[in-house]
């Protein structure tokens, strides 16, 4: 985003997406700026934005808002069939471009938002076209598996990754095995589900621990990349979510630990919030949408299995938060379309 035209919150955003940033270029993978065509600046993050539509489509219905929750379903279904055009002709007319991204450290880690988004699409589509949603769990879940096994390796592979290269960011590949069993349980595909479940849940662990270390030890994020901080929220959100589907109704000591831990890192992020809202708007906002729509189900839906009126208020507090954030964001991404402030060069 260019910084003469900065683009701000039209009122204060809450803290919490999966989601997406236009992030900035550096090092030798960074796109040169003189590539023709705002095609090539495209950027992958944006499927951040299908993410968290998608995600707020699943919270609404987790509240019984079916109308709302079809409506906000369509509207994701629009974005991500445009956005899957535009990536489709990126990689037909510059490849050049695409392999510049694969090939950035923090970029790649957005690649997965494309399978994870496809397998949200199930399970939306889930309880109205079984065999589509199959299809499309299918599609997502292979992809989802070959996109882990691909971004791993480039991380332990002879290339070197700087601390500053880490980010919330690179948690979207653990998150996206997490989402698998949401659609893949109520399908029949047990086994394949415990096997994405166990790897987002051990790399989960792992990144935790590098990217808390990364923030404490170096150099803060880089502004762009400080939304990322609420992806935080999403997985262990998501492991409860699955975790409940892999294992039975009844909440466990197990799905409790990974609520409440999802909880913990929602305050965390409320205390840097102050700070997020003085950043100029960008795409890499969105990545409040999703981690926010995953906790606002997750509470609704231990409210729905206890009984618990504390966590159906926190269900409605988050969803009230969430459907704040999601207009903003599409207000403020509107803007920045029409004033063609999205795929610019970096």
């Amino acid at each position: 985003m260019r910084p003469d035209h900065p683009v701000r919150f039209a009122a204060p955003s809450p803290a919490s997406s999966l989601g997406a940033a236009q992030t900035p270029s550096a090092g030798p993978a960074a796109l040169p700026p003189e590539s023709s065509g705002w095609l090539a600046h495209f950027p992958v993050s944006l499927f951040g934005m299908t993410m968290g539509l998608m995600g707020y489509a699943l919270a609404l219905r987790s509240a019984g808002a079916m109308m709302a929750s079809h409506m906000v379903f369509g509207l994701a279904c629009a974005v991500f069939g445009l956005l899957a055009t535009l990536f489709v002709a990126k990689a037909l007319r510059q490849p050049q471009a695409l392999k510049a991204e694969w090939n950035h450290p923090v970029r790649l880690a957005f690649f997965p938002a494309i399978a994870i988004s496809g397998l949200l699409l199930a399970r939306l589509v889930l309880e109205y076209a079984p065999s589509l949603a199959n299809i499309l769990w299918m599609l997502g879940a292979a992809a989802q598996f070959g996109l882990t096994l691909v971004i791993i390796s480039a991380w332990i592979s002879a290339r070197p990754f700087g601390p500053e290269s880490l980010s919330p960011a690179w948690f979207i590949p653990a998150v996206g095995n997490l989402v698998v069993p949401l659609a893949g349980v109520p399908l029949g595909h047990i086994e394949a589900s415990w096997y994405f479940f166990a790897a987002g849940l051990t790399f989960w662990i792992i990144l935790t621990t590098l990217v808390i270390n990364r923030l404490i030890f170096h150099a803060p994020l880089p502004g762009k990349l400080r939304p990322t901080l609420v992806i935080l929220i999403a997985p262990p959100a998501m492991a409860f979510l699955s975790w409940l589907l892999l294992t039975g109704p009844n909440p466990d000591a197990l799905a409790r630990i990974l609520l409440n831990v999802a909880y913990l890192f929602a305050a965390l992020v409320l205390f840097q919030l102050p700070g997020l809202l003085r950043l100029p708007f960008s795409i890499s906002f969105w990545a409040l949408s999703f981690p926010l729509a995953a906790l606002t189900t997750a509470s609704f839906r231990f409210a729905a299995m206890t009984g618990s009126v504390f966590h159906q208020s926190l269900g409605h507090a988050g969803l009230a938060l969430l459907s704040l954030t999601v207009i903003l964001l599409l207000w403020n991404t509107l803007r920045l379309a029409l004033r063609g402030q999205i795929c610019l060069p970096e």
